[in-house]
């Protein structure tokens, strides 16, 4: 291998990597060590099966690039993917940020950082140029070609304008990444380390293997509080106990619960979106995975943000397993609830769990037991409504009346610039706004907010109303 090649420094610094190791194995780095090898392995003389190896492992580099990259320069894309890794010094840091900094684990992620910073700066389209002019050189023209024209693609990415990303901010092209470390490390405390920087919103799922964890939500729904209407007191008391929980006060558990289609979903993920950069996550727990619900805390209590595990739309059968871990989990399980962790869940039931009249006692039955002092007869039915009282606040919504549907209708349409401000030469607009409003409930799901969402969406179709 030749140590005097000007890319030898390159694969020095991405084989030396100690802290932030895992990163070798990355797809497209592990790609790019390969054709370093190869071009710092160039015999003399050039061999037939030495030009289709490295023609090979270039095409191979630039398609996992042009794949994972879009329209990312390599220096973006190593920033990327510095920040999300998952290594003991990033854990490190989302618990205690730049207050470790003196240990001999920053020391070494210090010195992987500058590694990672000549890294990022690698001269990707110079690296395109030499193999160029390796195929060149034998003889293989249309090779060298799409050589050529990818590195011009490669030089123009790093021109490219994008949205930036926070760690962007942090390690800036030109200066020494490991002088970043303290910035970097308050960034991984307030944003998360490895999977937990990718957003706000995840949820559980096991895959085919049988393997369990956190999955990132992709298009998470956006919405905020400010994107709501009505609800006003609910939505207070959603936010009053996100925010104690937030402040490491006592917080409660909460069910929200009512008729459907009033915005109890809604209202959870908007109060979450709203304090994603405060350290909060939203984790949705689907109703078969709940005996899942021990690895989900121990999956959780290690790290240092606090979390929602959100059950949307509960209830339970008779003979369902998952009532039992639930209801341990709210109150009496031999293991401790993480502080780190609270439960939202809605429901359209009052009581979870579906009761059937024979699990009431007779008449007989409960004469006899009154008699004797006997409160068994009773047991099931008592454990069946257990678990709504386990929740420490229930949140009650009711449909609107006729008035706060308009209302809330009138505010979707303003919001997405629907509906002109109220004025008097407006007002036969808005008449004729809600006599549809009116006639669209009717029609389709009664009064609630889901309905005027699916009103006002229809409206801003431009189509003609189903009966017209």
């Amino acid at each position: 291998m030749n140590t005097a090649d000007p890319f030898f420094p390159l694969l020095a610094d991405l084989e030396g990597l100690t802290v932030f190791t895992a990163l070798k194995e990355h797809i497209l780095i592990r790609k790019l060590r390969k054709l370093l090898r190869g071009v710092l392995d160039e015999p003399e003389i050039l061999s037939g099966e030495y030009v289709l190896e490295i023609s090979a492992s270039w095409a191979a580099f630039i398609r996992e690039y042009s794949r994972s990259s879009r329209e990312a320069s390599f220096y973006e894309k190593t920033v990327l993917l510095t920040a999300a890794d998952d290594n003991e010094f990033t854990r490190t840091a989302e618990l205690c940020g730049r207050d470790c900094s003196s240990n001999i684990l920053y020391a070494a992620a210090r010195t992987d950082l500058q590694r990672l910073g000549r890294i990022a700066q690698a001269d990707i389209p110079a690296l395109g140029r030499r193999i160029a002019e390796m195929l060149g050189s034998a003889g293989l023209a249309d090779q060298k070609n799409a050589a050529d024209e990818t590195c011009a693609a490669l030089a123009a990415n790093l021109q490219t304008a994008r949205e930036k990303h926070p760690a962007m901010y942090i390690f800036v092209p030109g200066r020494d990444w490991g002088a970043a470390l303290p910035a970097f490390a308050e960034y991984l405390r307030s944003n998360g380390a490895g999977i937990l920087g990718a957003g706000g919103a995840f949820y559980w799922q096991k895959d085919k293997t049988g393997k369990s964890g956190l999955i990132p939500v992709l298009n998470p729904d956006p919405i905020r509080p400010a994107d709501l209407s009505g609800y006003e007191d609910q939505r207070s008391m959603v936010v009053s106990n996100t925010l104690r929980f937030l402040e490491g006060k006592p917080a409660g558990n909460l069910l929200l619960y009512g008729d459907r289609g009033t915005g109890k979903s809604a209202t959870v993920k908007a109060v979450c979106n709203e304090y994603t950069r405060r350290g909060l996550r939203l984790v949705e727990v689907r109703k078969r995975d709940l005996l899942e619900l021990p690895a989900i805390l121990d999956t959780l209590a290690v790290r240092a943000l606090r979390f929602v595990l959100f059950i949307d739309d509960l209830s339970f059968e008779q003979t369902d397993d998952s009532f039992t871990t639930l209801k341990a989990l709210l109150e009496g399980g031999i293991e401790a609830k993480p502080g780190n962790v609270v439960v939202y869940a809605t429901s359209n039931r009052r009581h979870l769990v579906k009761e059937r009249f024979s699990d009431r006692p007779s008449m007989a039955a409960a004469a006899e037991a009154h008699a004797t002092g006997d409160v068994r007869a009773f047991d099931t039915m008592q454990e069946q409504l257990s678990l709504a009282d386990r929740f420490g606040v229930t949140v009650v919504f009711t449909a609107p009346d006729q008035d706060e549907y308009l209302r809330i209708a009138e505010f979707l349409a303003e919001h997405r610039g629907l509906l002109p401000e109220e004025t008097g030469e407006s007002g036969d607009e808005r008449k004729r706004f809600r006599e549809n409003a009116l006639r669209w409930e009717r029609w389709f799901n009664g009064r609630s907010p889901r309905t005027a969402v699916q009103y006002v969406d229809w409206v801003a179709g431009g189509s003609d109303f189903p009966w017209e």
